[in-house]
């Protein structure tokens, strides 16, 4: 769905005031303070400081006096607890440690989460690159590789305190967040609540416990930064491990693919292909595939609903909550129905 060109004019307050202080949280977060939380690990900036994209925390590309560059990440404050972050490093650090390419936090101080003025904050290098091309074979298969190598070790033991990707965390309780908060105009609440109530219904027949795995989680072109294979350590690296969770190994791999069924079929096909060289694939997952994808876009309403006391939502998804955005939202559940009951892929 495209957005409308302007905001929408009845739009139902997407916010059950959590998150809606006078002043939101990142409200503080200023150059300086940034700049005066990394001196008080050691960092020491030149001044030049460059925020970069992501909604849910804030990070920034920092340079130093040496000339190098850092990223520091921000998280948002009450999101996760200092556990769950933690174990997200530690999964960062073993990957890094198999030599995985991955962008894990620094250690510093023996520490990879640091506060300062009721901020938890890290620290990892900066990494350059830009996004894979996955209509390239050689990628896709590289790609599958070095997933099949995140899996193996994701594999070797759970998460204790990070949540799984399931129908209820995903799913049933996106849902009731939103209807409980009145998120949606009385318009369209009824033909989007039986709608979603109807994918669920089919998510929970189909979306049957596998072997569930550590996971990088959102693993979408952008958290996959390709160099060029003829510079040292060139081809794909992984970032942003932030929502790290429990589930699937298809989750790590759907993501990845776009087009037309032919077109997708034959992408996976050839992540497979290079994943399969150092990890077998449950072929039952291949039925996930459409589920998760409803999962996300039933989250992904509730994710914006939940952030949009955030100043920088309202300005960069203007149209979220109008009517025109939910019926939008009733199309694609209609359209992931009728996918759901298709034959999954096949490879």
């Amino acid at each position: 769905m495209h957005p409308p060109p302007h905001p929408p004019t009845e739009t139902r307050n997407p916010s059950d005031g959590s998150d809606a202080d006078a002043a939101h949280p990142y409200a503080r977060l200023t150059p300086d303070l940034v700049l005066d939380a990394l001196a008080g690990i050691g960092l020491y900036g030149d001044g030049r400081l460059m925020a970069l994209g992501s909604y849910e925390n804030r990070v920034y590309q920092v340079t130093l006096e040496d000339g190098s560059r850092v990223v520091a990440k921000f998280y948002r404050p009450g999101r996760w607890s200092e556990a769950q972050i933690l174990e997200e490093h530690d999964f960062s650090l073993e990957l890094a440690g198999a030599e995985v390419p991955v962008v894990a936090p620094l250690v510093i101080d023996n520490r990879t989460l640091h506060r300062h003025e009721g901020f938890g904050f890290a620290v990892s290098p900066w990494r350059g690159g830009r996004t894979p091309e996955l209509d390239d074979f050689e990628v896709l298969e590289w790609t599958g590789r070095f997933l099949a190598r995140i899996h193996t070790a994701g594999a070797l033991k759970p998460f204790t305190v990070r949540p799984a990707l399931d129908l209820q965390t995903f799913g049933t309780d996106s849902r009731d967040w939103l209807m409980q908060h009145d998120i949606l105009p009385l318009d369209q609440a009824s033909a989007w609540h039986k709608a979603c109530d109807e994918a669920l219904d089919i998510i929970g027949s189909q979306l049957h416990p596998t072997q569930p795995l550590r996971l990088h989680g959102d693993c979408h072109p952008g958290n996959v930064l390709w160099t060029p294979v003829d510079e040292t350590g060139g081809g794909p690296h992984f970032v942003d491990l932030d929502d790290a969770r429990t589930g699937p190994a298809v989750q790590d791999l759907w993501m990845l693919l776009s087009g037309e069924r032919p077109q997708r079929s034959v992408q996976l096909s050839t992540l497979l292909d290079g994943y399969e060289q150092f990890r077998d694939f449950d072929r039952r997952e291949l039925a996930f595939i459409e589920p998760l994808r409803t999962l996300r876009l039933i989250h992904y309403s509730a994710w914006l609903a939940r952030r949009y006391a955030d100043p920088i939502f309202p300005i960069n998804f203007p149209w979220f909550g109008s009517s025109d955005y939910w019926r939008g939202q009733i199309d694609m559940l209609h359209e992931q129905i009728e996918a759901m009951q298709e034959p999954p892929l096949m490879v």
